[in-house]
């Protein structure tokens, strides 16, 4: 298996796996070409894909849904609560490309088991979803307002995880967005700090997670440096040696590098 973060950040996100024959999207919060593209520069053709899976409706998750699924033919997956947020965004699709999933509920996209699992966000059914085939585990935790021990149990023993490190804290409450924005943000169903990514991370680290790549960073209020040096000082804090958890970061505004999962 291996996974490509094409783009992830508060100004879009899209990200690729592939595995066993399967190749399949998580989100298309860019235009449609703009994704087309990305995938062809990760090496996939947009007809190669077995499926467009969509964590929940925010517009920078499924700017290019429509345009991608009408297209080329692509069936997209969603839980109820999403669908019913994202079809007056996304405009009409054939229904034979309609795929409802449950939450919670595991299953299958080729050789690769997808398990969509519960996530606190401020959308109608927002997930996060772990990717299995053989025997490695990816997972991807975004667009939370914190992490639960059901969400830590979830993505327990993952070989690579994607999770959120949105934002620092100190530059969302001197920054420029309007107050109800930044309480949205730092609530319970906003988006993961670089701080809490570190706890998070911390955690995980005693459920045998050694390798992540940090996501959906703000373009307003956060830097990749930051958010990496954030994050490594509370592993450190925690003495997890630098060389005992790989850390990497995906970028907002290019296609990000290929992690093979083994």
């Amino acid at each position: 298996m291996w996974f490509c973060p094409l783009y992830s950040g508060s100004s879009g996100n899209a990200l690729l796996i592939a595995a066993d024959g399967a190749a399949i999207l998580v989100d298309a919060g860019l235009p449609g070409r703009v994704v087309a593209d990305a995938l062809a520069e990760a090496g996939v053709a947009p007809e190669q894909l077995s499926g467009l899976l969509i964590t929940h409706e925010h517009s920078d998750h499924v700017k290019g849904v429509g345009v991608l699924a009408r297209r080329y033919g692509l069936p997209v997956y969603a839980n109820a609560g999403t669908w019913r947020g994202i079809l007056p965004l996304i405009g009409e699709i054939p229904s034979a490309q309609v795929r409802m999933f449950e939450t919670e509920r595991d299953f299958y996209l080729g050789g690769v088991n997808v398990l969509p699992f519960k996530t606190p966000h401020d959308a109608n059914e927002s997930v996060g979803f772990v990717f299995r085939c053989g025997g490695s585990k990816l997972s991807i935790l975004t667009d939370a307002g914190h992490v639960s021990e059901r969400m830590l149990d979830a993505v327990a023993g993952s070989s690579l995880i994607l999770i959120e490190s949105n934002h620092d804290v100190d530059m969302l409450k001197a920054g420029r967005y309007p107050y109800p924005l930044k309480k949205r943000i730092l609530g319970d169903f906003g988006h993961l700090s670089n701080d809490a990514c570190g706890a998070a991370l911390t955690a995980l680290y005693g459920r045998g997670v050694r390798r992540a790549v940090l996501g959906h960073l703000s373009r307003e209020n956060n830097f990749e440096s930051l958010a990496l040096e954030t994050v490594r000082g509370a592993l450190r804090a925690s003495d997890i040696p630098d060389e005992a958890f790989a850390l990497s970061v995906a970028h907002r505004d290019r296609v990000g590098e290929r992690y093979q999962i083994d």
